[in-house]
Formats: C-alpha cells, structure tokens, sequence
C-alpha cells in the first residue's frame, strides 16, 4: 500500500505520518508514504519507507509527480488556514479551492480511482448557531475559509459518485491543543489558553467566556483520519461527509478544565482581550452537533476537556 498526505509537514500532517509509521492502522501493509509540504519539522522518522517531497501542493507538477506513484490512498490536509484565507482572498481560492479541484481532475484523467481523504471543517456551517447541527443540515458559510471548504465537499462527492475517486471528507471540529507557537487559524486562541499558560507564558482569549466551541483533541483526529481511510466504500454510500465526533466546551470550561488539571495559579496567566475580526468569524460556528452517524461508523471524540488537557500534557513531557 502507498499512502500520499499533502500538507505532511504541517502538525497533523507529520503527527499522522508517524503514526502510521510505528503503528499502521491499515489492513494491508503499508509499503510507501509520501509527504508532500513546503517545509517538514526537524526530527522527522526516519524510515526507508518514507518518501519527503518539498514542493508546492498548488503546482501541477508537484502533484502530478507524486501522483505518477499512483498512491492507494491520499490524505488532503493541505490548506491556508482560517484567517488568512479571509484576509487573502486570492491566496485562499488559489490553494484551498483551484488546487483542491487541480487534484481531483489529476486523480480523474490519470484513472488511478485513489481513496481522498479530506481534511474538512466545522466552519462550513454559520447561520443561527443555537441550533445544533445534524447530518441533514446544510452548510451555511459565514467566511471564505468555509465555503472553500464546502466547495471543496460537493466535488470529493461528485467525483465519488462518477467513481473517479473513492472520497471522503471529514469536518473536524476545532483541534486543540496544539503544541508549537500560535498560527494565523482564527482558532489558535483555543490552543493558547492551555499551552501559553502550562509554559508559564500569558495567553488571551477574544471572545465572552461564556461562549462555547466544538473541540476534538489531536490524538482522536489522528485516530478518525485513519479510521476514515479503511472504512469500506459501502458504509459511506452517496453522502462522503461525515461531521467527527467532538465536545462542546466553553472557553470558561475550558479555563476551569485546566485549573482543575494542574491549579487555579496557572489559570490567572489568561485574560480577555475583545477582538472584532476574530469575532466576526468564530461567533459564526455552531458549537453543538448530533454525529450518530460518524459514531456508527465507529468514529471517537474526547470524553472530557479535562482528558484534553491531559493529552497535551502527556505528549509534550511537561512537569506540573
């Protein structure tokens, strides 16, 4: 089996790669993968099975390259992320929608029928955010980001339905907590608050305590990624979306969750700082969802933000 993820250097591209590395997760075994990225982490696994390409995922000849390889299944988790999509219009529909479909049309005229797996997101949704979301409601973009993201939906399903490609796209929740420094995601700030304040630094949230997100830790994403690549076609049928299994947490759950986890002192590192532009996007995402489906089809979430939290502190090796 070859396994190609586009965007394998970033976090959760690099974190999926070593896990399928050391663990595989897959029926058959896993022969070949390649990470395609503009730049990959220091410390990367070093395996004769790994193959590291650094190139842009929107040039053509990046991608049709590693596509010659003809790749069993492809990871798409590269993307310009929340907030510069919004504040760079172009640079957004250039990466996350042209070379999105670029890909598709390469998988189609090339004949090869790969498993896609794409990295989708609850920004799709927006509208009235006190109904909770189910799996028959309609995507309602309220950034760019988001409707690149659903663009993006209705092509893996079209595609999936010609039988050009065999897709499926994952909305995940927001992924917290990130290790590393702050990105331009308009979500970073859910990271922040826990990360900043366990290293002794000041974090700031934009938005009212009381206001609630849809989370999913990176380990669970990383086990949904590889669950979604060995479901049989069969189980998806004609619908390739699935909404992942998260949690609904306030930022002042959030808060408490980490005073509880370590002690009250930690939690005085982290303020409110209003700020209008970050609003105007995550005021947009509905924090609540009904995901039987993707637990029928044997997707997992977090139990707790507290488990959350504990996560991050495992993996990062950090002394309380």
């Amino acid at each position: 089996m070859h396994i190609l993820i586009l965007g394998g250097g970033g976090f959760i591209g690099s974190r999926l790669a070593r896990e399928i590395l050391r663990n595989g997760g897959f029926p058959e075994h896993v022969q070949r993968l390649t990470l395609v990225d503009f730049t990959f982490p220091e410390g990367m696994l070093q395996d004769p099975r790994l193959n590291v390409v650094e190139g842009d995922f929107s040039e053509e000849t990046v991608i049709r390259d590693v596509l010659q390889e003809k790749p069993d299944v492809i990871y798409h988790l590269a993307a310009v992320v929340s907030g510069e999509a919004e504040k760079n219009f172009e640079l957004g529909m250039k990466v996350n929608f042209h070379a999105s479909l670029q890909l598709l049309e390469l998988c189609r005229t090339m004949g090869s029928r790969p498993r896609i797996v794409f990295a989708s997101s609850c920004a799709v949704f927006g509208g009235d955010v006190s109904k909770p979301v189910t799996d028959d409601t309609r995507p309602e973009p309220r950034s760019s980001y988001g409707t690149q993201k659903a663009m993006v939906e209705l092509l893996i399903n079209d595609y999936s339905r010609r039988r050009f490609i065999d897709g499926r796209s994952l909305r995940l929740p927001t992924i917290t907590v990130r290790p590393g420094k702050p990105n331009a995601a308009t979500s970073s700030f859910l990271s922040g608050i826990i990360r900043e304040p366990l290293h002794g630094i000041k974090a700031s949230y934009p938005v009212a305590p009381e206001t609630e997100f849809w989370l999913l830790s990176p380990r669970r994403v990383i086990e949904d990624f590889i669950h979604a690549a060995t479901l049989e076609e069969s189980r998806v049928e004609d619908n390739r979306v699935i909404n992942l299994p998260g949690i609904t947490a306030s930022v002042q759950e959030m808060i408490d969750g980490l005073g509880r986890v370590t002690h009250a002192e930690v939690t005085q590192l982290i303020s409110c700082e209003p700020d209008a532009f970050l609003q105007s996007i995550v005021l947009t995402w509905p924090p609540r969802y009904d995901t039987r489906r993707a637990r029928e089809l044997g997707f997992e979430g977090d139990a707790s933000v507290e488990e959350i939290i504990r996560y991050y502190i495992e993996e990062e090796g950090i002394q309380l």
